[in-house]
């Protein structure tokens, strides 16, 4: 008898993934420039680095508060103050072991074994995944595209929901298609949810991410205080954070003791040296956060205006997040393309069927990187697409 039959069938049904697939593939190869993962090339600020480094001095290595240290539940409170006009209470948030964390006590929260979760697609595939193995039923909403954008199909989201749907995930801006849901959507979709009793889970980790407005729509420009939301969000790609794997939920305080007993029973908090530094990026990093999404719009600009040059790529340069979703011309196999490009050309792409129904030929790449690096891989991919 195989050890794996033994397992739980759930555990043998988890995905692998489309991106890492790739990454193992392809990992420190010489003059590899990696686009492949939602990450910039940028080193964590110091400043964030030393007031973990002071923390570990003086000893705060013990378990602390399940919900996260006071001072930073605090600042993230003020934090959406600043950017959201939105006056939470430290009540409602709650610290969590990275963003993926805070998505699955989201989804272990609101679901059972069962329950419907619909989500729009193509979109980071580790949602549907985490409610899969939780028992649910991911249920995909696909976008629709045209001329090289992405839309929301409200009538089809519509035909969509049952009565055992429970959950509706929104990431906007949208990773990795850029999608950027405007005020309107928001409203639309948050009156679905009214109607039919769901809950909400939007990821908006990317919402500061905008090149047309200081930031992206938000579901609090738009919601009441009894609506059902509950936001995810992380520090990793606004202050250059990924490794620390440190994220948070806002939900209503009511949810407080459910998603305190979450956290108990997965990781029993986040190391405090770790929320030191978190606290130091919310409360003093916002220069960090600007700095990086003017990296961000000068490397998008020039990597897209090069490939949309070529003739053969459908694509636009999207409203918010840090990707390009590209549509090249000849490529009908995402996940073969992605190999063979980073064969001939060193380019580590992320393979469209990565992501879900409708994204089967595309590639993803991350431009929140060094704009020299990106121009060096737009000219290597240009040479590669006019030779299909």
């Amino acid at each position: 008898m195989s050890v794996l039959s033994t397992l739980s069938p759930r555990a043998l049904q988890a995905p692998e993934s489309g991106i890492v697939e790739v990454v193992n593939y392809a990992r420190g190869r010489e003059g590899l420039i990696p686009l492949w993962v939602g990450e910039g090339d940028q080193p964590t600020p110091d400043f964030i680095s030393a007031a973990a480094r002071d923390s570990l001095t003086a000893g705060e290595t013990f378990y602390t508060w399940q919900r996260g240290i006071p001072p930073l539940r605090q600042a993230i409170a003020d934090y959406h103050a600043r950017h959201f006009d939105a006056r939470l209470s430290a009540d409602n948030v709650y610290v969590t072991a990275s963003g993926m964390q805070a998505i699955k006590i989201a989804i272990e929260a609101l679901t059972g074994p069962g329950d419907e979760l619909l989500y729009l697609t193509p979109t980071w595939p580790n949602f549907a995944a985490a409610a899969a193995i939780s028992g649910g039923v991911p249920c995909v909403v696909p976008l629709s595209f045209a001329e090289g954008g992405w839309q929301l199909d409200m009538a089809r989201l519509v035909d969509a929901i049952t009565p055992r749907t429970r959950v509706l995930f929104v990431n906007t801006p949208g990773n990795p298609t850029g999608w950027t849901a405007t005020r309107e959507d928001l409203a639309q979709l948050l009156d679905l949810a009214r109607r039919h009793g769901f809950w909400i889970v939007a990821d908006e980790i990317y919402a500061r991410y905008a090149y047309h407005a200081p930031r992206a729509p938000s579901f609090l420009d738009v919601m009441e205080a009894d609506d059902r939301i509950v936001f995810v969000n992380s520090l990793s790609k606004n202050w250059s954070m990924t490794g620390w794997r440190v994220g948070w939920i806002v939900a209503p305080a009511e949810l407080g003791q459910v998603i305190e007993n979450l956290i108990q029973y997965s990781t029993s908090g986040v190391a405090q040296f770790i929320q030191a530094g978190a606290l130091a990026a919310i409360e003093t990093g916002d220069a960090v956060v600007s700095r990086n999404i003017a990296l961000a719009r000068r490397s998008r600009d020039l990597f897209l205006d090069a490939l949309i040059a070529t003739n053969r790529v459908e694509t636009r340069k999207p409203d918010g997040a840090i990707y390009a979703f590209l549509k090249i011309d000849g490529v009908e196999d995402a996940r073969a393309a992605a190999i063979d490009i980073v064969d001939r050309t060193g380019v580590g792409l992320a393979p469209g069927t990565a992501f879900g129904p409708g994204g089967g030929n595309f590639l993803r790449a991350c431009f929140l990187r060094d704009p020299a690096q990106m121009q060096e891989a737009a000219a290597r991919l240009s040479e590669y697409i006019l030779r299909l």
